[in-house]
C-alpha cells in the first residue's frame, strides 16, 4: 500500500522534556486523520515536526516514500507541499485579507498578479468570503479570520493540510463555520491531519483517530471502533471525561 505520509518512531525533546516518544502512524492520500488527547500530549509538536518547523530528534517522516527529516534537505519546498494552520490566525493587521492571502504566493511562486488575483478570488468565493476580500482582519469575526488563514494556506497549493486546534480560540457559535471548511476540503480529496478537541467532528468526519497521551499513541483506529469500543483503559478514561 502506498502512503502519502508515514511517521516512523518519531521522537522530539525540548531539553529534558521528551514530548514525542517514538510516534508512528500512516496517512493515505485523501484521508482525514484526527489526533485527540489532552493539552500537552504532543499533538502540536508532532504537527510542527511534520511541517519541518521543528527538527525531529529521532525517527523518520516519509512524504511519498521520501525521507523529509534528512538534515541536509532544504525544508522550504517541503513546507510548500505541507500547509499548516494554527489556532491563532496570524494575519497581518495592516493588510486587507486579500493582500494577506496573496503575499506568499507572489513572493514564493512568483505567480503573475492577474493569475494570482483570479485564483485568490476563486478561493474566497469557494469558502463564502467573496464579499470580505477588501476587509481588514479586525473587521472580521474570529470564524471569518480563521477561514482566511485556511485560504492563505491553500493559496500555496499544498498536498497535505495540517490543522492545530483551529477552533480552540473561537466562540462556540463560530466553530461550525470552520468545521464546515474542513468537511469541504475532505470532500474535495485533501489529505488532512487535524489536532482537535471537537470530538463530535472527529467521530463524524475522520477516517482514523489517534489518541495521544504523554507523547505516545495509546490507541488508534476507525472512529466507530475507538469511540464505541476503545481497547485501552487510558482511552476509556479520556473519552469519559470529554464526551
Amino acid at each position: 500500500m502506498t502512503y502519502k505520509l508515514q511517521l516512523i518512531d518519531v521522537t522530539k525533546s525540548f531539553g529534558t522534556l521528551e514530548v514525542c516518544k517514538g510516534i508512528s502512524f500512516d496517512v493515505k492520500k485523501g484521508e482525514l486523520v484526527c489526533m485527540i488527547g489532552s493539552s500537552g500530549s504532543g499533538k502540536s509538536t508532532l504537527l510542527r515536526c511534520i511541517n519541518l518547523l521543528e527538527a525531529v530528534d529521532g525517527g523518520r517522516i516519509l512524504l511519498d516514500g521520501h525521507d523529509i527529516t534528512d538534515p541536509d534537505l532544504d525544508p522550504q519546498p517541503i513546507r510548500r507541499r505541507i500547509g499548516i494552520v494554527f489556532q491563532s490566525f496570524n494575519l497581518f493587521p495592516h493588510m486587507n485579507v486579500m493582500e494577506n492571502v496573496m503575499l506568499a504566493p507572489r513572493r514564493v511562486h512568483r505567480t503573475p498578479k492577474a493569475e494570482l488575483l483570479a485564483e485568490t478570488t476563486a478561493l474566497f468565493e469557494r469558502f463564502g468570503l467573496a464579499d470580505r476580500m477588501t476587509h481588514y482582519p479586525d473587521q472580521l469575526s474570529g470564524g471569518q479570520q480563521q477561514r482566511v488563514a485556511i485560504i492563505r494556506a491553500l493559496a500555496m497549493k499544498p498536498e497535505i493540510m495540517l490543522f492545530d486546534e483551529v477552533t480552540s480560540a473561537l466562540d462556540p457559535e463560530l466553530v461550525g463555520e470552520v468545521l464546515d471548511v474542513l468537511r469541504k476540503l475532505k470532500s474535495e480529496g485533501m489529505t488532512i491531519i487535524l489536532a482537535t478537541h471537537e470530538m463530535g467532528f472527529a467521530r463524524e468526519a475522520a477516517d482514523k483517530i489517534c489518541f495521544l497521551d504523554q507523547g505516545i499513541i495509546v490507541e488508534s483506529g476507525p472512529p466507530e471502533q475507538l469511540f464505541t469500543n476503545p481497547k485501552q483503559a487510558r482511552t476509556r478514561e479520556f473519552l469519559s471525561r470529554v464526551m
